[in-house]
């Protein structure tokens, strides 16, 4: 999966839902059910995620939406395997970076 989103410190929940093409309520239903998730809130109750959190999400999203995992099955496979799942979800998508870097070249060919 590719989003794009610019760096910045923190992103909020409609960029976030935006780039994932998902809807806010499945953002706030992950989160509900997601230890990782942690976004900070401001005064009025916004949240905003951070690059870490957006590394959560691409992980979770992989898991549940790519991968077919239930959420159950995810939780499991976070709290069980994280780091294994991190280092191999990492290397596919660093794959994924460079094939849409080479696609761009062959199209400005």
């Amino acid at each position: 999966m590719y989003i794009e989103l610019p760096e910045k410190r923190y992103y909020a929940i409609g960029e976030v839902a935006k780039a994932f093409a998902v809807n806010t309520s499945l953002i706030r239903f992950w989160e509900k059910e997601f230890d990782a998730l942690k976004p900070k809130k401001n005064a009025k109750g916004n949240r905003k995620f951070t690059p870490e959190d957006i590394k959560n999400l691409k992980l979770i999203y992989h898991l549940v939406k790519e991968r077919g995992f239930t959420l159950e099955g995810a939780k499991t496979h976070l709290k069980e395997d994280k780091q294994e799942t991190l280092n191999n979800f990492e290397i596919i998508s660093k794959l994924e970076d460079i094939r849409n870097q080479l696609i761009k070249i062959k199209e400005h060919l």
